[in-house]
């Protein structure tokens, strides 16, 4: 029998249920038809490769070494269909971008519209998700560039430092605009991210090196909820300064000692086909950062590639008041 793509996905879809019954639900084909395509695929490579006496199915030896490589295989064939059909004068094109939730507030909106002006043909596929999934999602063909921040990355992840973000409170515009010593938060009413955000881990790590126990009165896990908050209260925020370049009623007040630093960088993966898309969208960013004025990367930094990650996370929107 000759192997057909089919029974690869097939297989892939039992080894990842542990079940006939809900990888053919999902395939949307009868539980026969995939036991009988599964076992064709057996017979043709000669070896068993799923274990079906326990309660779940599962891959033998041979069986997940075999739905390694055909991952890969589909990986592969699917990145060569986007290069046959990627034209290089961008008259059309796609490109699936994800990034960690803070960037959503201030790096978006510039260039998804840079992106649409310059080449209104090509679609774009944005996600938000924290940095560990970004990288994981690279690696598996997910999505072709990653936004997020720099550190210990998984291997295969090539990043490219992009900017240095930098980091102080936020208030209504019509606030004392500082600089303000670190310990008068303690006495100030804040509206912070949940700590399911790298960016509240980064500042709760801040106050206490300083010894501040600040008033926390409300936590969002919206950036655009804390925003919107400030701009209406006395309430204070700490967001990267960049958030207050597109929104005038939100002011950038200095912390003294200030906030430490964390450099912004443009993921993929190592060895990857960069369609004519992702090209464009590479230069494009290159060019927002020097209008925009970013601080540049610290220098020395090059692409890194090394194990492990930071996570930077959205769950869904919602606030709690404290």
């Amino acid at each position: 029998m000759a192997l057909e793509l089919r029974h690869l996905r097939y297989l892939i879809a039992v080894a990842e249920h542990g079940s006939f019954t809900r990888a053919a639900e999902e395939l949307r084909i009868s539980q026969p038809t995939l036991s009988q395509q599964v076992k064709q695929l057996e017979r043709t490579v000669g070896v068993q490769l799923l274990d079906r006496t326990g309660r779940a199915v599962r891959l033998t030896d041979a069986g997940a070494t075999y739905v390694h490589y055909a991952r890969g295989a589909l990986r592969d064939l699917a990145a060569a269909e986007r290069a046959v059909l990627d034209l290089a004068d961008l008259s059309r094109g796609h490109l699936r971008l994800a990034l960690t939730p803070t960037f959503t507030a201030y790096l978006v909106g510039p260039l998804v519209a840079g992106l649409h002006t310059a080449h209104p043909g090509i679609t774009l596929e944005i996600r938000e998700m924290p940095q560990d999934r970004i990288e994981a999602g690279l690696l598996a063909d997910e999505h072709e560039l990653g936004l997020a921040f720099e550190g210990l990355h998984l291997p295969g992840i090539a990043a490219t430092p992009l900017f240095t973000e930098t980091l102080g409170l936020v208030t209504a515009a019509d606030a004392d605009p500082g600089p303000l010593p670190v310990r008068d938060l303690a006495t100030r009413r804040l509206a912070l991210l949940s700590g399911d955000f790298a960016t509240r881990e980064h500042v709760d790590a801040y106050l206490a090196a300083h010894g501040v126990r600040p008033h926390i009165a409300v936590e969002a896990n919206s950036v655009h909820a804390l925003t919107e908050i400030v701009r209406r209260t006395t309430l204070a925020t700490v967001l990267p300064d960049a958030v207050t370049h597109d929104h005038p009623y939100l002011r950038p007040v200095p912390l003294d000692p200030a906030l430490p630093s964390r450099t912004v960088t443009l993921l993929r993966r190592e060895s990857a086909y960069e369609s004519a898309a992702a090209r464009a969208f590479t230069e494009l960013t290159a060019r927002l950062v020097r209008t925009r004025g970013y601080r540049p990367p610290p220098r020395g930094h090059a692409r890194r590639e090394a194990a492990g990650s930071g996570v930077d996370h959205l769950p869904g929107h919602s606030f709690q008041a404290r």
